[in-house]
């Protein structure tokens, strides 16, 4: 019976993470249908801005309450599950608390987990608190309908029970009570199970042990279809970011040269351009995913859906339509919807859809004053206004569709060399008032 137990874990062992890695090679085959960017400058800088934010989680903390708590989470979330080693050698083998024979310094690892995992689900009340009941409005944003508001609180449910069932799994082992050490927290849950025989007692905590690493493997698979997804990705999501100043905007490589080829003296400005075979002319902007760079893919991927962006938005806190979550969203949205199109046909099929226009209005893109604030607030250094001024350049470049306002503005700067409509031989006026 025991073999048919061990071989039971190995397979659902092998299910699991071949499925887990079955949604890592979609999910690097998604963000590489994105352009080709070289982030590889600067690689102290890099591991420095990796370390600080994402394992230092240094931007947390602006925000003091979430930010610890989130901590808190994070912490004992990742340092709890170091005792899937444990559990995965015990299953394979048969074995029961294999680590034990460490003694007293195992006593100490447990009695640490046990606290991290008390403090975890304390927190993650305190978050399901702060969601459902005080109401904080950046969860209630209209994007936060259906699966969005849902998977948010699948995530806290999910850690609810994983912690909960590590300390039944430790409150129904009469060996590891009989230590009277690292059992802090569970000591405390025993006399809730005091009635049970011990053949009951080995029953509860079996189960609690099979359902806890089943809920890890569940949960390790879930991460693909999750905004927890930056567990995994907000180390590799900081060490791409852009290193430049947030005021910096970067330029399009076609329409640089062409300035460069106009302010040449030596240029001919009659000579062709070289003849390419079956060159397709490059596109200004992005309308769709495939015109974004991989970075910015890996942003929307990464996105915690925290609404730290939108909540700082002056365009969303005015009324307008933009909401930086949002666009990350639904840039992800897209992503996935293009990655199932190639799943079903083998490689992507037109399906007369695109981002800007289908998931992305013109007024949102045209709401954002560039302001940088989203930037700023992500706590993993997401970039959601380098997708919008993508998509604006779409819009002028490609489609002229400019707002009024603008083109009149880049009309007078045409005609009169300023933003105003004035001659040129009136344009300094202003310095005489």
């Amino acid at each position: 019976m025991n073999y048919l137990d061990n071989i039971l874990f190995a397979v659902l062992l092998v299910v699991g993470i071949g499925f887990f890695v079955r949604n890592v090679k979609k999910l690097t085959r998604n963000i590489k249908l994105g352009k080709d960017i070289d982030r590889s400058d600067n690689s102290n800088e890099r591991w420095k801005n990796m370390i600080m934010v994402a394992l230092g989680q240094s931007k947390m903390v602006k925000r003091p309450i979430a930010g610890i708590l989130h901590i808190i989470v994070y912490a004992g979330f990742i340092i709890i599950n170091i005792e899937v080693v444990e559990i995965l050698i015990d299953g394979l083998f048969g074995t029961h608390r294999v680590f034990s024979s460490l003694g007293s310094f195992y006593d100490i690892l447990i009695g640490s987990f046990e606290i991290l995992a008390f403090l975890v689900l304390i927190s993650v009340i305190i978050f399901w608190i702060r969601r459902m009941i005080l109401r904080i409005p950046r969860f209630w944003n209209k994007e936060m309908t259906s699966w969005p508001k849902n998977d948010a609180l699948n995530i806290l449910y999910f850690e609810m029970v994983l912690m909960s069932l590590f300390l039944i799994m430790n409150a129904t082992d009469p060996e590891f009570q009989a230590f009277h050490l690292g059992n802090p927290i569970s000591r405390f849950l025993v006399p809730l199970f005091g009635g049970f025989s011990d053949h009951t007692l080995h029953i509860i905590e079996q189960s609690a042990w099979w359902i806890h690493i089943i809920g890890i493997f569940i949960f390790l698979n879930y991460l693909y279809y999750s905004k927890h997804l930056h567990i995994l990705l907000a180390f590799p999501n900081t060490y791409f970011a852009d290193l430049n100043p947030k005021g910096k905007l970067n330029n399009l490589e076609a329409v640089t040269k062409e300035v460069q080829l106009m302010m040449d003296p030596n240029a001919d400005p009659f000579a062709a351009a070289p003849e390419t075979e079956n060159e397709t002319p490059e596109k200004f902007g992005a309308s769709d995913v495939t015109d974004l760079n991989w970075v910015q893919l890996m942003n929307a991927y990464t996105c915690t859906e925290c609404g730290r962006c939108t909540s700082s938005c002056p365009a969303n806190i005015t009324g307008k339509e933009l909401s930086p979550r949002a666009i990350m969203m639904k840039t992800r949205d897209r992503i996935e919807e293009v990655g199932k199109n190639i799943d079903k046909n083998g490689e992507f099929k037109e399906d007369g859809k695109q981002l800007l226009g289908d998931y992305i209005t013109p007024e949102e893109l045209w709401a954002c004053t560039s302001c940088n604030a989203c930037v700023e607030e992500c706590p993993v250094n997401i970039n959601p206004l380098s997708i919008i001024l993508d998509m604006r350049r779409f819009l002028v470049l490609e489609q002229s569709a400019a707002p009024q306002e603008l083109n009149m503005m880049m009309t007078n700067i045409e005609n009169n060399g300023a933003p105003w409509q004035y001659s040129q031989m009136d344009r300094l006026n202003w310095k005489d008032e």
